[in-house]
């Protein structure tokens, strides 16, 4: 073999080894954005639905201050509640701001739960047809709420079981692709609120 036979093999091979380097980094890359960019727009529809529970509020707690009679301070624990949840600025990047969010939330679901519940005493509101509406509406944002952030936690852990992996996990680090937090399950969580009610 001549000496620039092997000149060429030896630059041939670097060259080689330099381009299944690229394509590597390059085929990393674009899985993890688009493994980031699901995360994302998995957390946008959990917002919605945190949304759609908050909106639901007011109309619920107008009906039910309808009642005269009804207990002011449950009414005031929910307004109070609601207003705690706006206050909380999230970055469903940051673990401790996600659980901040996720506290709040769990407070206002709390603060619902106990006005549900206090409305069973008052068999006139609860056969208010508006009142039934906004309790179905409510237990089907309760289940959406549920399965938006189960599929967040499942592309979440998607792209952290991707990250962490060898040799994207180098990628990961050269790029700024960073591992996203979880929703965890509330203490007593693994059910869903009850606000199904008889209208016997």
């Amino acid at each position: 073999m001549t000496p620039q036979m092997r000149k060429f093999l030896v630059w041939g091979g670097f060259l080689f080894i330099i381009l299944l380097i690229g394509f590597s980094g390059c085929g990393s890359y674009n899985n993890m954005v688009t493994m980031d960019e699901a995360v994302t727009a998995n957390w946008q529809q959990v917002e919605n639905q945190y949304q759609r529970r908050l909106d639901l509020i007011p109309n619920l707690v107008n009906t039910v201050q309808g009642y005269a009679d009804f207990e002011k301070s449950t009414i005031i624990a929910v307004t109070e509640a609601r207003a705690k949840v706006g206050q909380v600025k999230v970055d469903a990047n940051n673990p401790e701001s996600l659980k901040q969010f996720q506290d709040a939330q769990a407070g206002l679901g709390s603060a619902i739960s106990r006005l549900l519940v206090v409305a069973e005493q008052y068999p006139d509101l609860k056969a208010n047809q508006n009142f039934l509406d906004l309790q179905a509406q409510l237990e089907g944002t309760e289940n959406r709420i549920a399965n938006e952030r189960r599929m967040f936690n499942e592309s979440a852990q998607a792209l952290n079981t991707y990250i962490r992996t060898f040799p994207k996990n180098l990628w990961a680090g050269m790029f700024g692709i960073q591992k996203r937090a979880y929703f965890e399950s509330d203490a007593g969580a693994e059910k869903a609120p009850t606000v199904k009610f008889n209208t016997k």
